[in-house]
């Protein structure tokens, strides 16, 4: 279900953004929400897991997640999915954590260990590599409202299995809830975000922007603060001394600075840029997210052989190769699905690659007694890159269109006007470009050109983050 809802939303943003009556930030904001909620409410998650049962808490978001998933598909607005999504990633966040810990606590031996994640790579990956396919079909046979209903029935299911199958497990030492840590973290996350959305429109050197900003950078310090200073940290950075527990947080914050907020991105691409619809968006999205299904097996057989030392730097490595790739294929003359292809294919394998390794490093890294402060930090590391990097990559792609109609239209010269004449381009509301004098070829030149640039910041931003993961699994580590 959580990989399902993070590959499967993304194909009905469009048309959720025309039927709602939304805008390109509403778009943002509905994955975002989910996002930092599960960032929010991971560590107290994790740490009322090892309290009171690994099991029972599981369990129990099981049902929330379920109930939020069914407000979700009968929202008649935007704010009200936007909440709803809030509500549902908070629920999300605790059962994916609640996950990692039990398949950790359950089979604690390294071979073992190894196939379990193993197993798992390919559940998760059957969420992630089909979710766009059968997101599309179910949008196609029934709307996009059964994306989030379908939900209520797969949970009835995993209560039933759940119950009957994870033996409970405590850790009879478990830790106070950090409740100011986990606050003043979300603080920080949620107003970095907000400036990076918001501020195209308001102005980043207005009060309101630069005061959002200050907060941000305040919560963040007095997090780092609180941290030291706590006797119950969420977060203990003296794991960061383990040289593979950092190498492979490395590889969890390269994964989700461009692989995953670019499928937000991708099938607006499609649909928009070259007007395919919604199912055979879906069917090209497979090339993207297909891999995190057939690779995790033999990414797990060359950790073992090679260590993860090797693989996850390498899995990086691809997965920015696959992004210059399909920058390549986004900016050559007569762009299609066909040109963009092997880039989506080699991202795939590369994210297949690193996926599962770095959960497996990260938690066996670390003695059994903090394997859930571990796989908090994991999941809280690649959550909140998800939730920047979504607002990064909005900002630059509509800043690319806002500096390309500039061109083609120079004179316009209200700044206001051009910035919401970038969000009806990526919307697919042509015709109201057209009446403004931007013909249909040159709008499709303007989104190649915008997503160029995107691509372009996610591949050599990720060959930067395989650099530093190769550099930090061969530190010397600390005793």
């Amino acid at each position: 279900m959580f990989g399902f809802e993070i590959s499967s939303v993304p194909v009905s943003l469009p048309v959720i953004e025309k039927e709602l009556h939304g805008s390109f930030k509403d778009i943002q904001w509905i994955m975002n929400a989910y996002t930092i909620a599960c960032c929010t409410v991971l560590m107290a998650a994790g740490t009322l897991a090892d309290k009171y049962g690994r099991k029972q808490i599981f369990l129990y978001n099981i049902v929330l997640f379920a109930i939020t998933s069914l407000i979700c598909g009968l929202a008649q607005n935007m704010p009200t999915l936007i909440i709803s999504r809030f509500l549902q990633g908070m629920s999300g966040g605790a059962m994916f954590i609640c996950t990692i810990a039990n398949l950790s606590n359950q089979f604690p031996e390294a071979r073992e260990r190894a196939r379990a994640f193993s197993v798992w790579g390919v559940i998760v990956g059957v969420g992630l590599g089909f979710g766009p396919i059968i997101g599309s079909a179910i949008m196609t046979g029934l709307n996009w409202r059964w994306i989030f209903l379908i939900h209520v029935p797969i949970s009835i299911i995993t209560i039933v299995l759940g119950y009957r199958y994870i033996t409970e497990s405590k850790d009879s030492n478990s830790q106070k809830l950090d409740i100011w840590g986990i606050l003043f973290l979300a603080l920080s996350v949620f107003s970095l975000t907000y400036f990076i959305i918001q501020s195209p429109e308001a102005g980043f050197t207005s009060t309101k922007m630069v005061l959002i900003l200050l907060l941000s950078i305040l919560c963040f310090i007095t997090f780092l603060l609180v941290e030291k200073k706590s006797n119950y940290p969420m977060f203990d950075f003296s794991v960061f001394g383990i040289s593979n527990f950092s190498g492979a947080i490395m590889g969890s914050i390269g994964m989700n600075f461009s692989f995953w907020p670019f499928i937000i991105y991708l099938p607006i691409l499609f649909q928009t840029g070259f007007g395919y619809s919604v199912i055979f968006t879906g069917i090209c999205l497979l090339a993207y997210t297909l891999p995190s299904l057939v690779v995790p097996p033999l990414a797990e057989y060359l950790t073992l052989r090679f260590k993860a030392k090797i693989v996850i730097p390498a899995g990086l490595f691809l997965i920015g190769t696959g992004f210059l790739l399909m920058r390549y294929g986004c900016i050559v003359e007569n762009a299609s699905w066909k040109t963009l292809l092997s880039g989506m294919l080699v991202a795939g394998i590369g994210l297949g690659f690193t996926n599962t390794p770095v959960t497996n490093t990260a938690t066996g890294a670390v003695s059994n007694d903090r394997v859930g402060m571990a796989s908090g930090i994991d999941t809280s590391a690649r959550l909140i890159t998800l939730a920047i990097n979504i607002a990064v990559m909005g900002f630059i792609l509509i800043n690319g269109i806002f500096q390309n109609i500039k061109n083609v239209l120079p004179g316009h010269t209200n700044i206001a006007e051009l910035h919401s004449l970038a969000e009806r381009i990526i919307s697919g509301n042509n015709p109201l470009v057209n009446k403004i004098g931007i013909p249909a070829n040159q709008i499709k030149i303007v989104l190649a050109d915008a997503f160029g640039s995107v691509l372009l910041f996610g591949g050599v931003g990720v060959w930067v983050l395989a650099l530093c993961s190769f550099i930090l699994f061969r530190l010397k580590q600390k005793s």
